[in-house]
């Protein structure tokens, strides 16, 4: 009987052994989550901010285009040069707006900064999504092997590990190919 006892502890061991690293599979899978989610949450208030940065760089340019079209109504008699001289200065600062390469600061370099943030935001959301999927299969995983150790039935610590390997492809899918698995979308 003692032969019988040494196999279930063999086993034991191996399962233990399985536990572990299905243990440090799902650490590294939540380490991934965590960050990922960080970055997609910087991310999303960068885009915000240069979004809404955009739109005050269109209300003044609304508020400028408003106040030049008001000149141009004024009667005859104001200084024509005066009136002509503050509207090139209102048609150059509208012009910056639009496009300040120099700076970074134009409505179409703040669109581009906002449109980056965007996708960024994305990438990282899709791959907090294959670490989170990683993560729920690595740990049914864990409970798998855990009851082959009660019930004594192999095919739950096979199964067990077979879920390990699925979480650590998804995992590694989120690392180097967010975008290979369309479903995930």
């Amino acid at each position: 009987m003692s032969g019988g006892h040494g196999a279930v502890e063999a086993s034991n061991k191996r399962v233990a052994l399985l536990i572990s690293v299905l243990a440090l599979f799902l650490a590294g899978a939540e380490t991934l989550a965590k960050s990922a989610q960080t970055e997609a949450l910087g991310a999303n208030i960068e885009a915000a901010n240069q979004w809404a940065y955009f739109q005050a760089r269109t209300i003044r340019g609304t508020v400028l285009k408003t106040a030049d079209e008001a000149i141009a109504l004024l009667p005859p008699g104001a200084d024509p040069a005066a009136l002509k001289a503050k509207r090139d200065e209102w048609a150059a600062t509208m012009q910056r707006w639009e496009s300040d390469p120099a700076k970074g600061e134009g409505r179409k370099e703040l669109s581009a900064k906002a449109q980056g943030a965007e996708k960024r935001r994305d990438l990282a959301l899709e791959r907090y999504h294959h670490y989170e999927l990683a993560s729920a299969a690595i740990q049914i995983g864990i409970v798998l092997a855990s009851a082959e150790v009660i019930t004594g039935i192999a095919a739950l610590a096979f199964a067990g590990g077979l879920l390990g390997v699925v979480g650590l492809a998804l995992a590694s899918f989120g690392l180097f190919a967010p975008h290979a698995l369309p479903f995930f979308h």
